[in-house]
C-alpha cells in the first residue's frame, strides 16, 4: 500500500496565494506547487488530486489529511454530487465544482482503490507537518513570483517543484515559518476531538 500524506495553505482565506504538497511515506518523495489566488479548501483539495496523479497504478493508495472538508469531499459526497448532476441536495452549485470533478475522474481512471484517512494536524505527525511545511514554503513562493510579475495568473496556472530527498525532521522545523493568518485558525482546517485518525472508505 502506498501511504500519502497531503496539505494546503492560503496565505489569506480566501484569495490569498495557494499551496499545496504531498508527501510519499515511503522514501520520503515529495511534490509542491502554487497559485496566486484561491482558498484553503480548493488548496487542500488540490493537494489530493496531485497526490491521487502522481502514483498511478494497482497498488492501494492511502491518502493522509488533516481536511475532513477536502476527505468528504473525495470520499462521501463525491458519489450524490456526480448523480446529482453536480449539485448539492438543496439544488445549489457544488463549490469547488472543477477540481472536485478532476478528483472524481483520478480516482475512476486509477486501476488501483483510493482511499482517505483524516489525520489531526499541527499535533506532531511527521509527514502531516512535512506537508504542511511544503505547502506553506509554495504559497508563499507563488506570492512573491506574483508580486515580481505584477499580476495575478489564473489558479489553473500552477507551478510546482518535486524533491526526491527525504526530509528530515530537522528540515522540517528549519523550514517552518509562520503563515500570514486573518484569524486564529485563517487556514479553516476542521478541529475535531478524538480520535487522532478518521478512516474513511
Amino acid at each position: 500500500m502506498i501511504i500519502v500524506s497531503t496539505d494546503g495553505s492560503c496565505l489569506r482565506n480566501p484569495g490569498g496565494a495557494i499551496g499545496w504538497a504531498w508527501v510519499n511515506h515511503q522514501g520520503g518523495t515529495s511534490r509542491s506547487g502554487g497559485a496566486a489566488t484561491g482558498t484553503n479548501q480548493i488548496a487542500e483539495l488540490r493537494a489530493i488530486l496531485e497526490a491521487i496523479d502522481a502514483h498511478p497504478g494497482a497498488e492501494p493508495l492511502l491518502i493522509e489529511s488533516d481536511s475532513l472538508y477536502a476527505i468528504k469531499c473525495a470520499s462521501e459526497w463525491i458519489s450524490s454530487w456526480r448523480l446529482n448532476g453536480w449539485r448539492t441536495s438543496t439544488g445549489g452549485a457544488v463549490k469547488n465544482v472543477e477540481v472536485i470533478k478532476q478528483i472524481d475522474r483520478a480516482i475512476a481512471s486509477r486501476p488501483g482503490p483510493v482511499r482517505f484517512r483524516w489525520v489531526r494536524g499541527h499535533v506532531g505527525n511527521y509527514f502531516n507537518e512535512m506537508a504542511d511545511t511544503l505547502a506553506g514554503e509554495a504559497a508563499r513562493k507563488a506570492a512573491a513570483s506574483a508580486a515580481a510579475e505584477g499580476e495575478t495568473p489564473e489558479l489553473t496556472a500552477v507551478s510546482a517543484t518535486e524533491s526526491t530527498v527525504p526530509l528530515t525532521k530537522k528540515t522540517v522545523a528549519k523550514n517552518s515559518a509562520p503563515q500570514q493568518t486573518t484569524g486564529p485558525r485563517a487556514s479553516g482546517k476542521a478541529v475535531a476531538a478524538a480520535p487522532q485518525t478518521l478512516t474513511l472508505f
